[in-house]
């Protein structure tokens, strides 16, 4: 478990791909994310945030809670479900927040070391610079121990 709460994790992703986009924690401490995705390098041919985009910081800004008070040793998170309604076009830099709070976490850990798995509905909001929502996601994770069998 991160037990700075000021700490901004510096890793890099596991996916290239996700690295690639510029994707950036603005604020993260345990059980909460504020990330940003950069319209620079993330448009579309009308020069608009593309719809991809919107998805990856979805997910990782539904998963990133959990990953961070997760012993990855013996847990992994995994994406089960994940829907966006585009609202309006961003064409500006956007940001999504999550948290899970303490007694989320407990409940997610306890199921973990009881079932061998665990998981939580995400719905987040994102936002333009100007504070817009410009669409809505519901992120479904599941978390799943590394012997976790059906």
């Amino acid at each position: 478990m991160q037990t700075d709460s000021t700490a901004i994790q510096t890793e890099k992703y596991s996916v290239p791909f996700v690295e690639r986009t510029g994707m950036r924690p603005l604020e993260k401490r345990t059980g909460y994310v504020n990330m940003l995705m950069p319209l620079a390098g993330n448009e579309n041919h009308v020069g608009v945030m593309y719809m991809g985009a919107f998805t990856v910081l979805a997910e990782a800004t539904a998963a990133t809670p959990a990953i961070d008070f997760l012993d990855k040793k013996r847990f992994f998170p995994i994406i089960k479900d994940l829907f966006v309604d585009f609202q309006r076009p961003a064409g500006s830099d956007v940001t999504a927040e999550y948290s899970l709070s303490d007694a989320d976490i407990a409940a997610l850990e306890a199921d973990l070391e009881r079932k061998g798995s665990a998981g939580y509905l995400a719905e987040i909001a994102i936002k333009d610079t100007d504070c817009v929502t410009v669409a809505a996601a519901k992120v479904t994770v599941k978390l799943l121990s590394h012997g976790f069998k059906k």
